[in-house]
């Protein structure tokens, strides 16, 4: 049932001319969600909510004059029987279409949307990009992620919230961080602080801790909060802000702290992107920090980690990389990075500020990587996506030692096998593929073999999903040189969804994502083309919605 405000909106006050007060309108709290209608014909203005005379949120939302394109929500649940008062800038808008109610506008649809992803992450509603505080805890991989709850555009940085048992299917959750007086929610990460080193631990259980930027203009400095039910609530360090660099760096671009535990030295580190590169902080306690050292030439978004070469605990070098996915490979003393060998590239397209899981049981030991995918979702109340949870390895290759990625082990539960073949042609590999060109959601495994052709893939709709080159050794556009120099065959592991596809070449030496975007007026479907090449193995999977 809705609760219509109409009543309670007061008429707009000029003070002078062009001078708004703007309107408001006052309830008591007795539904879960307030919805918000949001048009993008009209700008955006101010709203703030006030909870028993106290503001509790303040963001700036596209209320419509007349009909909403969507609705937006905000979750109420915290202050259920609370009077609540909503103040507008724009008093040229109406506030009538404001309402609370158990459900969200439009619930019945939620992840049934047509241009909903099958497969990938995405949120209910509003705008979401970078992923943040990835970390392993309790049985429940956390997601956080810059969240703009209020419309489809980038806004309001908020921290949103999910969690996964299973790295698949996830639950949506309220979201864990607003902004206050030191700006915005911008990027961060979450570590487990089982030794106590910040003192917030209780009766025996161990804080999450989140090291954050906020963002406010001309400066951006970075801050410290803890949760003790499991990420879903923080507090806010009351010694934030902990870092603040412009000074040093005469720069304002200093932000998305990356947080890990550094044994052999016993304290903690930070790496931070600041002006041109990467810094080095380290701290005993995750309250007081010391500037160490600087690596130049990597822009947001920094990580650094240690794996083992082709799986040899004996023989292990430590990742660094920025927010393009651009890496080194080096060593790490606790104090300082030196680079070895890069920058390399392992992935291209549309993922961008990937972060890696901490945390991660010893008995599991992978390296979990997610990616904000640059893609939008036509005529949805959200937009962007994260990209599949992928595994990182180090190999030995031809070129020195290399970063591989490919899909978790735990993706291959949504898919059950249609087909399988060997050794057969183009013509044959298309008469399979066709009744597949318009699903939602499929995985394609293949090998392709060339002999007379030196251009060769796969297209859908006349989109390149996989384009060799064997003349310029390029994969869709970008340079790929193979182990075996010599060798005519490529393979690829394909995964479509509504809106995109991620495909990885050769067992995830080089990978690249991008969107699903037909070509207009192209008929054919699926086609394979190239000069007298040979299908050595196709492998068809249909993939069940992580929704369901």
């Amino acid at each position: 049932m809705k609760i219509i405000f109409a009543a309670f909106v007061a008429c707009a006050l000029t003070l002078s001319a062009g001078e708004i007060v703007g309107k408001e309108i006052s309830m008591k709290v007795t539904k879960k969600y307030l919805n918000l209608p949001v048009s993008h014909s009209v700008g955006r203005s101010r709203m703030s909510l006030s909870v028993d005379g106290e503001e509790v949120r303040s963001f700036v939302i596209r209320i419509p004059a007349s009909e909403p394109d969507y609705y937006v929500f905000v979750d109420m649940s915290e202050f259920m029987g609370k009077d609540l008062t909503i103040s507008y800038e724009a008093a040229d808008r109406s506030l009538d279409k404001i309402y609370l109610s158990d459900e969200i506008n439009g619930q019945e649809t939620i992840y049934k949307e047509e241009n909903r992803p099958r497969l990938h992450f995405t949120t209910r509603r509003g705008w979401i990009n970078d992923p943040n505080g990835l970390v392993y805890h309790d049985g429940e991989y956390h997601l956080y992620y810059q969240h703009n709850p209020y419309e489809r555009e980038w806004e309001n940085m908020t921290w949103g919230h999910a969690v996964s048992e299973d790295l698949v299917h996830w639950k949506e959750l309220s979201p864990a961080l607003f902004p206050d007086n030191l700006g915005t929610m911008y990027s961060g990460s979450a570590v487990i602080d089982y030794d106590n080193t910040a003192g917030w631990n209780k009766d025996g259980k161990p804080a999450m801790v989140i090291a954050y930027t906020a963002a406010a203009p001309g400066r951006q400095t970075q801050c410290i909060a803890y949760s003790l039910d499991n990420g879903r609530t923080f507090t806010k360090y009351e010694g934030n802000p902990v870092i603040d660099s412009k000074e040093k760096w005469n720069s304002a671009d200093t932000r998305d702290p990356k947080l890990f535990w550094y044994e052999p030295n016993s304290e903690w580190v930070m790496v931070l992107n600041e002006r041109d590169g990467h810094s080095i902080y380290t701290s005993s306690d995750l309250k007081e920090w010391k500037y160490e050292s600087h690596v130049t030439g990597f822009w947001e978004c920094p990580e650094l980690f240690e794996l083992p070469v082709d799986g040899d605990m004996n023989n292990r070098k430590w990742v660094m990389y920025g927010a393009s996915g651009t890496y080194m490979i080096g060593s790490f003393d606790g104090k300082k990075f030196t680079p070895e060998s890069g920058k390399h590239y392992y992935t291209t397209g549309t993922l961008y500020a990937a972060q890696t899981y901490s945390n991660i049981p010893a008995s599991d030991g992978r390296r979990i990587q997610i990616g904000w995918s640059k893609v939008s979702h036509p005529g949805m109340p959200f937009n962007g996506q994260m990209t599949l949870p992928t595994e990182l390895t180090l190999r030995n290759t031809k070129d020195g030692v290399r970063l591989f990625s490919n899909p978790v082990k735990e993706i291959d539960k949504l898919q059950k096998k249609l087909v399988s073949k060997k050794n057969i042609t183009a013509a044959q590999g298309n008469e399979i593929l066709h009744p597949y060109s318009d699903s939602a959601a499929l995985r394609i495994k293949m090998t392709l073999k060339l002999s007379h052709a030196t251009d060769a893939g796969l297209n859908l709709y006349g989109q390149n999903v996989l384009r060799y080159d064997l003349n310029y050794n390029t994969v869709n556009g970008v340079f790929y040189s193979p182990e075996d120099m010599t060798s005519m065959e490529i393979s690829a592991d394909i995964i479509m969804d509504k809106t995109s596809f991620e495909v990885f070449v050769d067992d995830g030496a080089y990978s690249y994502s991008m969107e699903r975007r037909p070509r207009d007026n192209n008929k054919e479907g699926f086609r394979f083309y190239g000069n007298n090449i040979e299908i050595k193995n196709l492998e068809v999977y249909s993939m069940e919605s992580i929704w369901e």
